[in-house]
């Protein structure tokens, strides 16, 4: 699970090495299809956090995008069709089948204004921030 706001207090040696595990994350073969993660771009404004998912060649009607508790998760699921075999493949490369993509929301997110859209392979959500209000502390008078 990934959170949402990541502050940068890693140094810039630690920060590529990671950039190189992420190239080399490629999609892998399980079982009936190519699992993979897709990149997520993550941006901060005064109103709203935006998350965009590279997502292209997918139906919109396929993405599942959910929240409990504080936690979002974007996922996809497509069922492969094994009623069109015309001719057989010696390779097959392409084909996602499956993601799953979760993130730790901050407080400060309105879950019941989220909303998504899917656009030219992009996958854009757009997370409202709302104002919170801090607890102040109760003091009790013992009897």
């Amino acid at each position: 699970m990934t959170t949402l706001v990541r502050y940068n207090t890693v140094p810039a040696l630690v920060n590529r090495l990671m950039a190189l595990n992420n190239y080399y994350n490629r999609p892998t073969y399980r079982g009936n299809g190519y699992v993979h993660t897709p990149a997520v771009n993550v941006k901060e404004d005064d109103g709203a956090f935006h998350l965009e998912v590279a997502a292209p060649g997918l139906k919109k009607e396929d993405f599942k995008v959910s929240v409990h508790k504080n936690t979002l998760t974007i996922s996809f699921r497509q069922e492969q069709n094994t009623d069109e075999t015309v001719g057989t493949y010696t390779r097959k490369e392409f084909g996602l089948l499956a993601f799953e993509r979760s993130f730790r929301l901050p407080k400060t997110v309105d879950v019941g204004q989220i909303q998504a859209t899917y656009v030219d392979g992009i996958l854009k959500l757009d997370l409202p921030k709302v104002e919170v209000k801090e607890e102040q502390p109760k003091e009790i008078t013992v009897a």
